[in-house]
């Protein structure tokens, strides 16, 4: 059995292979993990056992919490080289389909559990709202609209391999688009949703024409700059952004002309957010499975080939940045609507890298993985909060465990495969 044998080939049975994972026997395993106990204890002293209590003036020295820190990082430590080790013998493995993967593909496969699935997910989202309470409901209105914006930066970062790190400024020009409007013009949630696609697109197209040279690194420090230079206008051009301070009382969306009330209001939020997170969905995997869709690929996978083929790297780069900020202009406007308020503080470099890290941890160019990184990121920081303080140190904790073990995302993307099936040229002879 490979996964009982250490790194000299010795087979030890399952506790062998746990105590001397990466190491080549057991003196360098404990001598490696008293090394790392130590080094933890030493970097968090300072917040785990020193409290200063500035009310008493007093200095409390939390012993114990070294001691906890120094146990756990100690097996932790055999713990995480029994799962790199683990990884590298299963390293053929990981190319295949998971459980999950191969369930999905299942589904999707045979029309009639299609269907099936189908059905039940349409029923489990339009309940939702109906049995859970307001709270969860606008987390999920959250989740949604990260899903949109997900997979809106999936078709630049995911099947165009163009590194967009200022993916916030279109959301941030839809959801101006639509509180300028409603506030100086009085203009609906309904007439400025197609309005912030538009919007976002042009100013996608904007974006694209400066950076048709650039790829890479370089590529992804001018995208970052253009979202900060988004952000920077919206908070000094005062006159117009009213700056800092934001605007506020932006109308909810109305149901033929009338006003609902909050709880209604975030219902209906909710559905009008599900039907386009529906449309996004349908939208994108079409988009995927067309000519542009895999000429996109072909930029992604090689650059100077996909142009020797003939492809129009211009045109390809360009409908990218276009299509790709489509969907985060109307996640802005539905932001505006949901929140009612909104200041450019609510459009920084965190906002896309959260994006990003959906994009990259779900599995760059799969829907579904977009999805789950979506809600993972969403709804994971959401339900830590009984854990206070070590919430988001929880959080990083399973976005590196997954980039660790999972480094191709969640649900990795799944090509399309084109059979060649040729004629049977001897039967239609005989036929003649």
């Amino acid at each position: 059995m490979s996964n009982t044998m250490n790194a000299n080939g010795r087979n030890n049975g399952f506790p062998g292979f746990f105590l001397t994972a990466g190491c080549s026997g057991f003196p360098e395993a404990l001598k490696k993990s008293l090394i790392a106990a130590v080094w933890f204890v030493f970097l968090t002293f300072p917040i785990m056992v020193i409290r200063v209590n500035t009310i008493e003036d007093t200095v409390d020295w939390r012993w114990m919490n070294m001691v906890y820190v120094a146990v756990a990082v100690f097996f932790g430590s055999f713990v995480w080289r029994w799962l790199l080790a683990r990884k590298e013998l299963k390293k053929d493995e990981t190319r295949e389909e998971n459980r999950v993967e191969a369930l999905m593909t299942r589904i999707a496969s045979d029309k009639r559990l299609k269907l099936i699935a189908v059905a039940v997910m349409a029923c489990m989202v339009a309940a939702f709202p109906m049995v859970f309470n307001l709270y969860q409901t606008n987390i999920m209105i959250s989740c949604l609209t990260y899903i949109m914006l997900g997979l809106g930066l999936n078709i630049v970062v995911g099947l165009a391999g163009l590194l967009d790190l200022g993916y916030v400024a279109f959301y941030a020009v839809g959801a101006y688009a639509y509180a300028l409007l409603n506030m100086h013009w009085d203009i609906g949630f309904w007439a400025v949703l197609p309005l912030g696609a538009v919007l976002g697109a042009v100013t996608g197209i904007i974006l694209g024409f400066p950076v048709l040279r650039l790829r890479g690194d370089y590529l992804a420090i001018v995208t970052l700059g253009f979202g900060e230079i988004i952000r920077l206008v919206l908070e000094n051009w005062g006159d117009v952004t009213q700056g800092p301070s934001g605007i506020s009382g932006i109308d909810r969306p109305t149901l033929f002309g009338v006003k609902l009330g909050v709880i209604d209001s975030t219902m209906y939020m909710y559905y009008i957010m599900a039907g386009l997170v529906v449309l996004t969905i349908f939208a994108v995997n079409r988009l995927q499975n067309s000519r542009i869709g895999r000429a996109w690929l072909a930029l992604r996978e090689d650059e100077i080939a996909c142009q020797a083929m003939g492809i129009d790297k211009t045109k390809t780069k360009l409908m990218a940045f276009a299509l790709g900020a489509t969907w985060a202009g109307m996640a802005g406007v539905v932001f505006a609507a949901k929140t009612t308020f909104i200041n450019p503080a609510s459009f920084t470099f965190w906002e896309s890298a959260i994006i990003l890290s959906v994009v990259v941890i779900g599995g760059m160019g799969s829907i579904r993985g977009v999805i789950a990184g979506a809600i993972i990121l969403i709804l994971v920081p959401e339900y830590l909060r009984d854990f206070a303080e070590f919430r988001m140190l929880l959080f990083g904790s399973i976005m590196v465990l997954v980039m660790v073990f999972r480094p191709q995302g969640l649900i990795s993307a799944k090509r399309k495969v084109y059979k060649y099936e040729p004629a049977n040229t001897a039967s239609a002879g005989n036929e003649q």
